[in-house]
């Protein structure tokens, strides 16, 4: 009796630890996200941190998981890296048809993001529509999108030079080496005041789109069974004013944060 009893233990025991969530979710996650986007995302002292990364590693640690954030990639990089099984989540990107063959995206954003067209003050350009911008020099971070549409119109209609870091296109920017630079709002006004070009650079009136940054994980992952319970969360994050909280605490936070990314 006593052997069958010894049994009996081991049975209950080993389905108590199989249900647990801290043991069926262990596993550590790899996540990356975009490396020059504050505040949504960027890299500073070698961490990839703001809104983003912030909200990702909390919903997943409600699920069990433990979340490592990958900052040495560029944002190209990143979403190589998930999309070869290499990592995991994507803190933050926008949901673009091509991006479907290897994320699965949350349904509810992470946070709404206005895109303008930065320009140099003492050049501005006249925009009112997409055709205003034909023949133009576009300037853009390798990897970046912003929309299905204005992807294909800059593309067919513009010039386009790639850099690797965001500081290249405002330096090209100020020096007029390109016409304009797609960027959401916020990010570019911190961005371009961090680096000392506020003076020299402006965002136009005019909003060219609202895009969304949703959180995503890879079709590799076996994450997307997670997406419902990530999608109730974000709800509640927006509803309670977590995000916009945490929008405006990583504001400050990178505008009072010393540079240890020069290059940026």
């Amino acid at each position: 009796m006593m052997y069958r009893g010894s049994i009996l233990l081991s049975v209950l025991l080993s389905a108590v630890l199989v249900l647990s969530p801290s043991n069926s979710h262990s596993r550590t996650l790899k996540a990356c996200g975009h490396p020059f986007y504050p505040p949504v995302s960027w890299i500073n002292d070698k961490r990839l941190m703001g809104l983003a990364p912030t909200v990702t590693q909390q919903l997943f640690a409600e699920l069990g998981y433990r979340v490592e954030l990958r900052a040495g990639y560029n944002w190209k990089r990143c979403l190589l890296e998930v999309q070869q099984g290499n990592a995991d989540i994507v803190v933050a990107a926008y949901h673009i048809p091509i991006r479907d063959s290897y994320l699965w995206f949350s349904r509810v954003p992470v946070i709404a993001d206005p895109i303008t067209l930065f320009v140099n003050r003492q050049n501005p350009i006249v925009y009112t529509s997409l055709d205003d911008l034909r023949g133009k020099v576009t300037g853009l971070l390798l990897g970046d999108s912003f929309g299905e549409e204005l992807d294909q119109f800059l593309l067919n209609n513009t010039r386009i030079e790639y850099v690797s870091r965001n500081r290249q296109n405002f330096g090209k920017l100020v020096h007029q080496r390109i016409d304009f630079m797609p960027i959401g709002l916020l990010s570019g006004r911190l961005q371009s005041r961090k680096m000392g070009f506020h003076e020299l650079i402006m965002p136009l009136e005019e909003k060219v789109s609202t895009e969304l940054y949703f959180l995503a994980v890879g079709k590799n992952s076996g994450l997307q069974k997670h997406l419902p319970f990530i999608n109730d969360r974000l709800k509640e994050l927006h509803q309670n004013g977590t995000i916009k909280r945490l929008t405006n605490q990583y504001s400050l936070q990178y505008l009072d944060q010393i540079a240890t990314e020069p290059n940026q």
